[in-house]
């Protein structure tokens, strides 16, 4: 087994952050999970604050993970099957800047992973229109309040979808 130092960090943002969360928890080689808050001016907001629409959060989250079992790629084939990329400040019934869809990146290596996938993904012809998916060098990171940690499992739920 791996220890801490050689796990790794991705961050996404794809809508809201209880059924992205759940998309990524289970997977092989997922270390933890944390929902929080990514890419706003505000320190330490809170949900209320990010829901505001004045803060330029996304509801986003933070994946621990160990890539000798699962790798950067296979996470960014999650998060695209996850959401709709194409839609702007927007996933189902959610909208408003933090349900927008981002991948923030921790080192070169991850952005041209990102690049690459989204490109990939773009030509593939699976979309009609524009994915606009933001890759953007990650920002701190702010966790979420805990009643937002694990909120479909702790409810017996997979998705956000009722």
């Amino acid at each position: 087994m791996n220890d801490e130092n050689e796990y790794e960090k991705a961050s996404f943002a794809a809508g809201c952050f209880w059924g992205v969360e759940e998309a990524f928890r289970s997977l092989n080689g997922v270390i933890s999970t944390t929902v929080g808050y990514m890419g706003g001016i505000t320190e330490n907001p809170t949900y209320t604050d990010v829901c505001s629409g004045t803060t330029g959060h996304a509801e986003t989250v933070e994946v621990i993970f160990d890539p000798q079992v699962i790798s950067y790629d296979d996470l960014l084939n999650v998060f695209w099957q996850t959401h709709d990329p194409t839609t702007l400040n927007r996933q189902g019934p959610d909208i408003g800047d933090q349900y927008r869809s981002v991948i923030f990146y921790y080192n070169e290596n991850q952005e041209k992973l990102a690049l690459s996938s989204k490109e990939k993904l773009q030509k593939s012809g699976e979309y009609d229109r524009e994915i606009v998916t933001q890759i953007i060098p990650a920002p701190k990171f702010y966790p979420a309040e805990d009643y937002h940690q694990k909120y479909l499992a702790k409810r017996g739920k997979k998705s956000c979808r009722f």
